[in-house]
């Protein structure tokens, strides 16, 4: 039986409340008009973006990049549909809706790890999954990247679901540690972990890329705008790509110009979203920025068909390209 349908989100990683802010306006009268839909409210975790506005990366391609912050629930479907041409999402919202017949197309990796992690403080010893049978465990829902990462953890260890209890907590993660109403908690890897050490903790992690490296977050066109417009593709990619290696190459100055869009990352919450933004970078970070890995796809896949995320197998190449992937 499937257990979860196509509910897509742009970005379906725990991520921290920024504010909104807005790109500049473009450098150049010559230049094509592009949306990129973010599914999300600014965040440094959009730091390499942010960089491409700022440094000229997408100007130099010719292309004025508008972002998109609204909470669509369609987000594939409308890409699929060519209403929109590139959005930030999940490789397993693509397969899913490759799944059901949307022509989504994963374009560029932007995580390189999958980003969600286990969690628990001292007292609860944490070292390999089997460590977590019989103790409550805290996740936001049955829903998005950390239940996909939770279901990914235990099917790698071969743990029955029922051996551990679940609690739906919502982005209650920290509080409900430090005051211990569970005994551990799905939380990203890049957030929750800081927030802790920020407040004087040492907690115990389990990353589940460490035993499942799923397909994580990166950018989705669709196969209309690849066979039509592939400069758009090209030209959008080779940015973020630009954005993405400056910083990882200059984190503080890169911190700097999130500023500009997310102000409230700054003053007393400076510190920790900074640490938040170095621990991304080790996200990011890999041999060959932007690729795509075939075997982590169908990894991906068999693991949602044998679990039940989904039932519809699907061509994997047909999933992702990396014809746009040249660093520059």
């Amino acid at each position: 039986m499937k257990k979860l349908g196509l509910i897509v989100t742009a970005v379906s990683l725990i991520v921290l409340s920024g504010c909104v802010g807005t790109a500049p306006p473009s450098t150049s009268p010559s230049s094509t008009e592009v949306t990129l839909a973010m599914g999300y409210i600014p965040n440094v975790q959009f730091a390499p973006f942010y960089v491409a506005v700022s440094k000229g990366y997408f100007a130099d391609q010719n292309l004025e990049i508008e972002f998109d912050y609204g909470m669509e629930t369609d987000l594939l479907n409308l890409v699929g549909t060519d209403a929109l041409q590139f959005a930030v999402a999940s490789g397993d919202q693509v397969i899913l809706a490759r799944g059901q017949g949307l022509p989504v197309v994963y374009v560029m990796t932007y995580f390189q790890r999958f980003p969600v992690a286990v969690v628990s403080l001292e007292g609860v010893p944490l070292e390999e999954p089997a460590d977590l049978i019989g103790r409550s465990v805290g996740i936001p829902g049955l829903w998005g990247a950390s239940y996909i990462g939770w279901l990914a953890l235990l099917h790698a260890e071969g743990i029955a679901e029922q051996e551990i209890p679940l609690e739906s907590i919502g982005y209650t993660q920290v509080a409900s540690l430090t005051e211990g109403q569970v005994e551990a908690a799905v939380v990203y890897a890049a957030n929750e972990p800081v927030q802790l050490r920020q407040a004087g903790y040492e907690p115990n992690i389990i990353y589940v890329a460490d035993y499942m490296n799923l397909v994580s977050n990166g950018i989705i066109s669709n196969e209309k705008t690849i066979a039509e417009r592939p400069e758009l593709a090209v030209g959008l990619v080779r940015a973020v790509l630009r954005g993405l290696r400056y910083t990882i190459d200059h984190p503080e100055e890169a911190f700097e110009i999130c500023l500009e869009y997310v102000p409230e990352a700054g003053g007393e919450n400076s510190d920790t979203q900074m640490a938040v933004l170095r621990e991304s970078i080790g996200f990011w970070e890999g041999d060959q920025l932007g690729y795509s890995a075939p075997s982590a796809w169908q990894a991906s896949q068999e693991f949602m068909l044998e679990v039940g995320l989904t039932d519809v197998e699907t061509d994997v190449d047909q999933m992702f390209t990396n014809q746009f992937i040249v660093e520059p």
